[in-house]
């Protein structure tokens, strides 16, 4: 039977030939024909691994040279065959001619006449094939050809080495130049056994940068190939299979060699992942010389299309709109060394995480003092570098994000916080890859991921490389060097050290900051970098609008326009490097003054933009001039501040301002808790059934469903419910956590401390939380009145309060705000006598003096009662009068 149309696929020897058929859907069948009639010698084996005292066998004379013949005559070509006898182990025995017919060059005759086959004897030498191959035969012996030249042939015979003494050597030797090869032998779409020439190595080559879908070895020696596997194997094996390659040794796994495969018609390694049938590897796509873009991008190609084995694959950022994947924004701030805040072009502002990277952190858990707050900008070593680093290349400049993937949002665990949603991008900046730089600079690492993991930045591989380079030259976070520290004083709101600092920076003139945070339109936190010190600062001259505040029992509503005051603050100034002029301080230890970005005042933005007027106590400044002419040319536009403004007709004489009365309005409160320092807790009366209401439900949806002991986790700052020693359940707040034993407790209602186990703390049911009913415990400290700085004397106080107004009904009317908590005046319901008062009167603490007109009437009263409490040498008073003659108290100061 004549078979047409198959094709030489693998020569096996110099007399055994694998032939295929065309491929329908899948790998075509093979069959392997043996030459009828001829010999040709056996090629070399190597021992059974099996086998421990087995034997290579080497080639037999002439036996690679018959196969070589075969193989560059017929791989790839199209070949006929004929089928003579088929023995009983299915082996079959023919002939093969070269083309579509038998009309071809018969291959055992070529080999004959060459001398690289005999005639097998014992044959009938009457046909007329026998006749022919004799005549070869003849020829090639006169002629003297192959096994009949002279000479024994040794020079034939391969001397192959099957394993390399040191192949890391081995590879850096060739320099990565073009090594001649043969493939041997495919065993899956990316691994491939190759013969090395001229030097005869067998060695085992895997393609760098990728993966193919391999057959897994079972228990039972079975193979079960993955999808896709004897595809991917079909379409290697019939382009390379003992073809003629070059290949570029990059690096060395064990014995394995890492390469690339060239062939006259392309790089394997591209077109098997372009045709999805492989996948890019992070461990080795790193020694790939060619061009690692171009692999990734070959990848793409196949996943964009679903090809093969990406047929059920979706894109990280499948479900976003072109806009939202790629756009230009303007980087407004740097948050810590991996985020930054953008504004797009609608104006609205988005939170972007560098993709890949992760910022310098804490190593270790002896690092953090207990007793300190940590600091994570200055405290993590590098912190503080990185957010410069970004800072100074990025705040205020337009970059070009493309999104890579979205985190999505993660539940907290034991020892992760939660996570809300994050999108991440690669940030570039002419050209420049921002979070390819930070890693190169040691500012950050790369995070590594799992194989199939494709959340991951579009730009890995440089990251890798960046990173690889940054612990090569033991860059930042890479280096042996001393780790920079940043002692950095917290100046803000620290009365003291303000004090002490003021002078300095009044003498310094001008002062270099950068601006770290913004409270509001005028109040800002500064770093400044000479003095490594965080000030508070507030613009001087002007008069901005207040934004809202919660004080405890009072939300004050913001003033217009103040949100846009400080939206129009921070856009200006944020993360600026800026200069400041300090000229005095206020009480709390904020410092006030004038401060200039780019040259400009921001005193005078702020009016001329109407969202500040002009404050009398500018009259001094040099800048009162610009202040004005920016406040007159804003009235007349009568927008945001000024949209009321009604001009003054010039002759009417402006009234003389009334002095602002003491209000005086008490409300009915209960007196729940009394502190150490003699601050209180109150509950409003008249909210006083709503909490009574409240606790029963709630007490009777907590018997129905009782928590389960143990299962409640405490969090610093979380709402919970806490059983107290009455058994009951109130609400608290967690306020610190020593250990799952000690958790320190805030009973929102009442106004009292305790420190639990958490087996007595459970889940705040929502019904039952603050936005139902706020907490109902506010805490005041007495107006007028100074607490004795002595342990025994405060107690003495502390006492007295208790024994009169804890657990009783008062009336409370607040006198003025201050840091902290609001100051107030308390009276017994019954008597309507003044708390605070009769405390003076009982010489157990001092007035407090306060310069208010509203207020002398009230001070006065205070101040005789402790005359006569002096007099009378009650409590404090008992040694006399033991105040140094300029004290406070007196009402001067030097």
């Amino acid at each position: 039977v004549v078979h047409n149309l198959h094709y030489g696929d693998t020569v096996l020897s110099g007399c055994a030939i694998i032939v295929r058929g065309q491929p329908r859907g899948g790998p075509p069948p093979e069959r392997q024909i043996n030459l009828s009639n001829i010999r040709a010698g056996n090629l070399a084996r190597r021992a059974a691994a099996t086998q421990p005292d087995g034997k290579d066998t080497p080639d037999e004379p002439w036996a690679f040279p018959a196969r070589e013949f075969l193989r560059k005559k017929l791989i790839g070509k199209e070949v006929c065959f004929t089928i003579e006898n088929k023995t009983p182990q299915g082996r079959e025995y023919g002939m093969i001619y070269l083309g579509k017919d038998t009309n071809g060059e018969n291959i055992a005759e070529s080999l004959v006449a060459e001398g690289l086959a005999t005639r097998r004897e014992g044959m009938r030498a009457n046909n007329p094939e026998q006749n022919r191959l004799s005549e070869c035969e003849e020829q090639a012996k006169a002629a003297k050809k192959g096994m009949w030249s002279e000479g024994n042939g040794s020079h034939t015979i391969r001397d192959l080495k099957y394993t390399i003494e040191n192949p890391r050597h081995f590879v850096d030797s060739h320099h990565q130049k073009p090594v001649n090869a043969i493939i041997e032998h495919v065993r899956d779409g990316s691994v491939v056994r190759a013969l090395l020439l001229p030097d005869y190595y067998l060695v085992t080559v895997m393609l760098s940068g990728i993966k193919c879908p391999t057959f897994r070895r079972e228990a039972d020696g079975s193979e079960t190939p993955e999808p896709f596997a004897a595809e991917a194997k079909f379409f290697t094996e019939s382009r390379l299979l003992q073809r003629d390659v070059q290949i570029i040794l990059e690096s060395c796994h064990n014995q394995n060699i890492l390469g690339t495969i060239l062939h006259p018609n392309g790089n394997i390694t591209e077109l098997l992942l372009k045709e999805g049938f492989a996948r890019c590897v992070d461990w080795s796509i790193a020694v790939y010389t060619r061009g690692v873009e171009k692999l990734r991008a070959a990848e793409r190609f196949a996943k964009e299309r679903r090809l093969r084995i990406w047929r059920d694959y979706v894109a990280p950022t499948a479900n976003l709109d072109q806009k939202d994947k790629q756009f230009v924004a303007k980087v407004m701030q740097v948050l810590n060394a991996d985020a930054i805040v953008v504004k797009l072009n609608s104006g609205d502002y988005k939170t972007i995480h560098l993709s890949s990277i992760r910022p310098p952190r804490l190593e270790g858990e002896n690092t953090q003092d207990k007793n300190k707050k940590l600091r994570p900008l200055y405290d993590i070593p590098y912190m503080f570098e990185a957010r410069e680093f970004l800072r100074k290349k990025l705040i205020g400049k337009k970059v070009n994000v493309t999104v890579d993937y979205i985190r999505p949002a993660s539940p907290a665990t034991e020892t992760v916080p939660a996570f809300s949603e994050r999108t991440c991008a690669t940030v570039t900046i002419g050209g420049i890859n921002i979070a390819e730089a930070l890693v190169s600079k040691g500012l950050a690492t790369v995070i590594r991921y799992r194989q199939d993991d494709d959340q991951r930045s579009s730009h890995y591989d440089e990251l890798l490389a960046a990173e690889a380079r940054a612990i090569k030259n033991g860059k930042g976070l890479h280096s042996k060097k001393e780790v920079p520290i940043h002692r950095v004083a917290d100046i803000s709101g620290d009365t003291q050290k303000a004090k002490q600092f003021l002078p300095f920076l009044q003498r310094a003139g001008r002062s270099e900051a950068v601006v770290e945070y913004v409270f509001s339109g005028s109040r800002l936190k500064l770093y400044l970098p000479k003095e490594t010190c965080l000030i508070t600062f507030l613009l001087a001259g002007i008069e901005c609008p207040r934004g809202a505040r919660n004080l405890p029992g009072l939300v004050q509503e913001g003033e217009p326009f103040s949100e846009e005051a400080t939206l129009f603050t921070k856009e200006l100034v944020l993360q600026r490097e800026v200069e400041v002029e300090v000229e005095s301080m206020d009480k709390a230890g904020n410092f006030i003054g004038w401060l200039h970005i780019d040259g400009a005042n921001l005193s005078v933005l702020l009016v001329e933009h109407a969202l500040s007027k002009v404050h009398f106590t500018a009259e001094r400044s040099s800048y009162y001039k610009s202040l004005l002419s920016a406040e007159e040319a804003a009235k007349q536009k009568k927008e945001k501040v000024w949209a009321h403004y009604e001009e003054q007709p010039v002759e009417e004489v402006m009234p003389v301002l009334e002095e602002k009365e003491r209000s005086a309005s008490y409300k009915p409160v209960f007196v729940t808790e009394i502190t150490d320092d003699l601050h209180f807790y109150v509950q409003d009366v008249e909210t006083g059934t709503q909490l009574e209401k409240l606790m029963e439900n709630m007490r009777n949806d907590i018997a129905s469903h009782p928590p389960v002991e143990g299962s409640y986790a405490p969090r610093r700052g979380e709402f919970c419910i806490a059983k107290f020693v009455d058994g009951e359940w109130y609400r608290a707040r967690v306020e610190k956590i020593e250990s799952p034993a000690k958790v320190h407790v805030f009973y929102i209602d009442y106004g009292n401390r305790e420190i639990l186990p958490s087996t007595r703390l459970g889940t705040l049911p929502p019904a039952f939380s603050t936005r139902v009913l706020p907490a109902q415990a506010t805490e005041y400290a007495f107006a007028f009145i100074q607490v004795p700085q002595d342990e025994d004397a405060r107690t003495d106080a502390v006492d007295s309060v208790v024994r009169d107004i804890q657990n009783t009904q008062c009336l409370l009317n607040v006198e003025h705000l201050s840091a902290g908590c609001p100051h107030v005046t308390l009276q017994f319901a019954d008597s309507k006598g003044d708390v605070g008062l009769g405390l003076v009167k009982e010489g157990l603490v001092m007035v407090e003096v306060r310069k208010e007109k509203q207020f002398q009437k009230v001070i006065t009263e205070y101040l005789n009662a402790q005359e006569s409490a002096k007099s009378a040498r009650l409590n404090l008073w008992r040694y006399g009068d033991f105040r140094a003659d300029d004290a406070d108290e007196f009402g001067y100061s030097r």
